[in-house]
């Protein structure tokens, strides 16, 4: 593969002769090279070899000798624009390079389907919804391992059961769209609103909220089926009390 630059770099030595660590432009993530630490040892034995002959040479041998010595490669912090190529050419294969902004990113912010790194990619949305469900999958797992998972099953169920009963609660148009309860007509279409039906405990005449127990007695409250369709056109209703067609009252 083909790249214009080398992504940005630090040039680092841990004792074993300088080495390169790339940068993904996206999130910062680390690709290091392998030192040459064989032609480290052996440049640097090269050195005390030719050093130690330059000092037997009569009036210039020390000093050319000391030249020669230098800086030892086992622990120098320079590179050669061939050993940095070198480098570059070890850890490349981990990167791809976006044709919209240039930026040379690893593989995890590189979408290869179409060919762009994530930001710029036309499947972000698709993306996203995929980073959610690996998200979901990695806390499901998580919770399980320390035995939570029944505890964040029935934290969801409780979510979805305090949405429904809050939709409930709402006055619908026949459009399908929401608004307080009490609301008299729809702000977004002008249709007259279908207020909420009144869910009362037969026992003790709390609000039921859509449950299947009383909340303050306990009795189980039995509900008829909801009716959707008009009886008299075969219409949707969609909740509403008159059918949006014919106007027959439902239920």
């Amino acid at each position: 593969m083909a790249f214009s630059h080398m992504p940005r770099y630090d040039i680092r030595n841990d004792g074993t002769g300088p080495y390169a660590v790339f940068y993904c432009d996206a999130c910062n993530r680390e690709f290091r090279s392998q030192p040459n630490f064989g032609g480290a040892v052996a440049q640097d034995l090269g050195r005390q070899a030719l050093g130690g002959l330059l000092r037997k040479v009569p009036l210039v041998g020390r000093a050319a000798a000391e030249s020669v010595m230098g800086e030892d490669p086992r622990y120098s912090y320079s590179m050669t624009p061939q050993q940095l190529e070198s480098a570059w050419q070890q850890v490349q294969e981990h990167f791809r390079e976006c044709p919209t902004c240039q930026r040379i990113v690893c593989l995890s912010d590189f979408d290869t389907q179409s060919g762009y790194c994530q930001d710029d990619s036309p499947r972000q949305e698709e993306i996203a919804e995929s980073r959610g469900a690996q998200t979901g999958a990695a806390l499901k797992g998580l919770a399980s391992a320390f035995g939570l998972g029944d505890a964040f099953k029935q934290a969801g169920d409780a979510v979805r059961q305090a949405s429904t009963q809050a939709q409930a609660q709402l006055a619908r148009c026949p459009q399908g769209h929401v608004a307080a309860a009490g609301t008299k007509f729809c702000p977004e279409c002008g249709a007259p609103m279908a207020q909420p039906a009144v869910d009362k405990c037969p026992a003790c005449g709390a609000e039921a909220h859509g449950a299947k127990f009383c909340p303050e007695c306990g009795t189980r409250i039995e509900r008829a089926p909801a009716v959707t369709t008009c009886p008299q056109c075969g219409t949707e209703t969609k909740g509403a009390k008159f059918c949006p067609e014919c106007g027959t009252k439902v239920g």
